[in-house]
């Protein structure tokens, strides 16, 4: 079958522009695409024509030489071999919205690669103490990390000079081998699929763009941050690569232990001991807390194992304003050794409540069975 002219196959005139070629390409693509004509050869033949006329015709060496020599211009067109579509921007651009369309995507599947990549994350652990969740601490600390060339600007390139576009893909870092319908895509060999030569390379970082330092960095931790909390820097993470942007840095909390206290949460539990005078007869008590000491005062007739709340003496919550309790276990210390007057006014107490062997209240009875049942 006679080969058709591509302007006649595309329905537009010879000094057609960019937008217009698109346009025209787009709606011949849409409507003979064989997704949407299964079992219609002749629909993907049209198909396969006007792909071919665009690749050569949205090239602007292409389209010149086909204008001035015809098919002899560009290889004789897709039909010998696979060729190498080097400018593959628009063309890319396009089959990404024309597939968005047919499968309801939208995505751009041939967008422009660019020379940037962005750079890795880091990873930091921050050791703090207990007491610095109380108000949040600034602490200072230093990675190793690749950081932008100075002496470049991160381009790679010596001063006074800049990167190149890649001549052979257009700045797109990808070449398209095609064979009517068929299309492979694969990184240009001209510049490595980075879209961009440097000719004139940086002597400090040898056209990296980047170069490995030693970085202080000052951390803000906020107030109730507990194990296992990550802090993100955004931006504070290794160079990006040719100018691309840097990663981010990850800082982990690790909350020291304190031999003080149990945290739970926002709550703080505390032990603490008090003589069997002082749970008889009530007293008050000095116990620590993350903020010095405080007053705790102990009623009459305290059991060993009460809990006391001491209100707004824990830690803070990260996301709100408020603080948690501080739980205090008052356990009663039973003396081990006697003296014999301390012996001698225990046996008269006994006495008086009913002997040594005198029952045990119900409150401990009732503690016993919900410990054994």
């Amino acid at each position: 079958m006679a080969r058709r002219d591509y302007y006649e196959v595309l329905g537009v005139s010879h000094d057609v522009g960019d937008a217009e070629l698109k346009t025209a390409y787009r709606a011949k693509a849409l409507a003979d695409h064989p997704d949407r004509n299964p079992g219609d050869p002749a629909a993907e033949e049209r198909f396969k024509e006007a792909s071919e006329a665009y690749a050569v015709l949205s090239d602007p060496e292409k389209r010149r030489a086909y204008d001035r020599f015809g098919f002899a211009g560009v290889g004789g067109g897709a039909g010998g071999g696979f060729q190498d579509f080097g400018d593959l921007g628009s063309f890319s651009d396009l089959f990404g919205d024309l597939f968005g369309d047919l499968f309801g995507g939208g995505g751009r599947g041939g967008q422009r690669r660019g020379r940037g990549q962005r750079g890795a994350d880091l990873r930091y652990n921050l050791e703090i103490e207990l007491r610095d969740v109380i108000e949040g601490t600034r602490a200072q600390i230093t990675i190793p990390k690749m950081r932008r060339c100075a002496t470049c600007a991160g381009s790679g390139a010596e001063a006074g000079t800049q990167p190149e576009t890649c001549s052979r893909c257009h700045g797109t870092g990808q070449v398209i081998l095609q064979q009517g319908f068929f299309r492979i895509s694969r990184p240009c060999n001209g510049c490595g699929g980075a879209g961009e030569v440097i000719r004139y390379r940086c002597a400090d970082c040898r056209g990296a763009g980047r170069a490995e330092t030693e970085q202080t960095i000052s951390v803000s931790v906020p107030p109730g941050v507990d194990e296992g909390t990550r802090l993100r820097l955004n931006g504070e993470g290794q160079a990006g690569i040719s100018g691309g942007p840097p990663g981010d840095l990850y800082v982990v909390i690790s909350v020291k232990a304190d031999d003080r206290f149990e945290r739970d949460g926002a709550d703080l539990h505390y032990p603490a001991p008090i003589s069997f005078p002082q749970a008889a007869l009530g007293t008050e008590i000095e116990v620590e807390t993350l903020e010095g000491t405080a007053k705790l005062t102990i009623p009459a007739g305290t059991q060993s194992g009460k809990i006391l709340r001491m209100r707004g003496m824990g830690v803070p919550t990260l996301r709100s304003s408020g603080r948690g309790d501080q739980l205090v276990h008052v356990y009663v210390e039973i003396p081990t050794r006697l003296k014999a007057r301390q012996r001698e006014l225990i046996e008269q107490l006994a006495e008086e409540s009913g002997g040594l062997a005198a029952p045990a209240s119900r409150g401990v009875l009732d503690k016993l069975r919900d410990i054994f049942e």
